[in-house]
C-alpha cells in the first residue's frame, strides 16, 4: 500500500527547492514556502549550530506571521542533514531539528534508522538522498519517509543512471513518496517527472538564479550562459562526484590532471576548506542549458505552475488522439 504525506495536496506545485551549499538561506526558504512549494536549506550554510538555530526560528517565525497575516497555509520547509562520521555537528543538529519540529529532514550520505526515529518522534518526514538501488534499499530498512532520487545530470552530489530507469526501478519495490531530481528545470519537467512515476520534482539549479538565493550575480550569469555540455562532473572538489559549471573550474586554475585526482570525504572540513572552494568553484545541473534568466521566487513558482499546467493539458489532449 503506498504511504504518501498529506502536504503534497496541499502544495500550489508538486516541487521542493533542494538545498544547495552556501546558496540556501531563510530568504529563499521563506518565499518558496510562501508560495506554495518546499524550501530548504543545508544545515552547514551556517557556520555554527548557534546559527543553524537562530535560522530556524527566523524561519519559522516568518511563516508563523505570513499565516496570521494571510490565512493562507505556508508550505513545510525541509533542513538538509549530512549523515556521514566526518560531520561533527550532526548530533546538535539533529537535536535542533527536534527541538524545533523542523517538519521535513533530508538526509544524504547515509540513512541512520537513529535519526529518523528522533524525526520521527514528533510527527517529521525523513526524505533521504540516493543515486543508486542499493543505497535506496539502506535507506529503506532505516525507515525513511521518501527518497530523493538524484539522477544523471543533477547539480551538486549527482549519480549517472536515467531517471526513468531509476524512478522505475525503486519505485517496484519502495511504495512511499518519490522525489526524483536532475535536469527540472521547467513547468514541463515537472510534468515529466509526474508521468515518469515521482510524487514530487526536486529542484535545485534554477532556484540558484532567483532574487533570493545566496548567489552572486556572477554565478547567476554563468549558468545563464551555460549549456548542458558545459557542466562537468568530477569527484576532485570534495571527494564525491558532482557537478560543476566548467567555466568556473577553469576560473579557479583547475587542470584535466586535476579532475581526476582522488579527494578524502572529510565533512569535519565542510565549513572551511570545501566552503573556500565552492565559493568560486560553482555547481550546477544539465538543467542549467534552460536557465535564462534571474526572477523572484513568487514569478518564477507562477510561471512553472503555467508550464506545468500547459504540459499536463497538452497530455490529457494526447489521449482523444488515440483510439479508445
Amino acid at each position: 500500500m503506498d504511504t504518501k504525506p498529506q502536504f503534497i495536496n496541499e502544495l500550489s506545485l508538486p516541487a521542493i527547492a533542494a538545498p544547495m551549499f552556501l546558496i540556501s538561506g531563510p530568504q529563499l526558504v521563506i518565499e518558496c514556502c510562501k508560495n506554495g512549494i518546499v524550501g530548504s536549506f543545508p544545515a552547514l550554510n551556517q557556520r555554527t549550530s548557534e546559527g543553524f538555530e537562530a535560522w530556524l526560528i527566523e524561519i519559522k517565525t516568518a511563516l508563523s506571521n505570513f499565516e496570521k497575516e494571510t490565512g493562507q497555509k505556508a508550505a513545510p520547509f525541509g533542513v538538509n542533514l549530512i549523515v556521514h562520521p566526518t560531520n561533527p555537528r550532526l548530533e546538535a543538529d539533529v537535536k535542533l531539528c527536534v527541538k524545533h519540529q523542523v517538519p521535513i529532514v533530508i538526509t544524504s550520505l547515509g540513512a541512520v534508522s537513529m535519526v529518523v526515529d528522533a524525526i520521527h518522534s514528533y510527527g517529521g518526514l525523513v526524505f533521504h538522498d540516493i543515486i543508486k538501488k542499493r543505497h535506496a534499499e539502506k535507506a529503506a530498512e532505516a525507515g525513511v519517509d521518501g527518497l530523493i532520487l538524484v539522477a544523471a545530470g543533477a547539480g551538486g552530489h549527482a549519480g549517472t543512471i536515467n531517471p526513468m530507469t531509476l524512478v522505475a526501478e525503486i519505485k517496484a519495490f519502495f511504495h512511499k513518496t518519490i522525489i526524483l531530481s536532475g535536469c527540472i528545470s521547467t513547468g514541463q519537467d515537472i510534468a515529466s517527472a509526474m508521468q515518469m512515476g515521482a510524487d514530487l520534482a526536486y529542484m535545485g539549479t534554477r532556484f540558484i538564479n532567483t532574487d533570493e538565493s545566496k548567489a552572486t550575480q556572477e554565478y547567476k550569469d554563468m549558468i545563464i550562459e551555460a549549456g548542458a555540455s558545459d557542466v562537468v562532473y568530477t569527484a576532485a572538489i570534495s571527494g564525491v562526484h558532482a557537478n560543476f559549471l566548467g567555466a568556473s573550474l577553469k576560473a579557479a586554475g583547475i587542470t584535466e590532471e586535476d579532475l581526476k585526482k582522488d579527494t578524502k570525504i572529510d565533512f569535519g572540513k565542510e565549513l572551511d576548506t570545501e566552503a573556500k572552494a565552492w565559493k568560486t568553484i560553482w555547481s550546477a545541473g544539465q538543467g542549467s542549458a534552460l536557465i535564462h534568466d534571474t526572477l523572484p521566487v513568487a514569478q518564477l513558482v507562477q510561471s512553472l505552475k503555467t508550464e506545468f499546467k500547459q504540459a499536463v493539458t497538452r497530455q490529457a489532449q494526447l489521449l482523444e488522439t488515440y483510439p479508445k
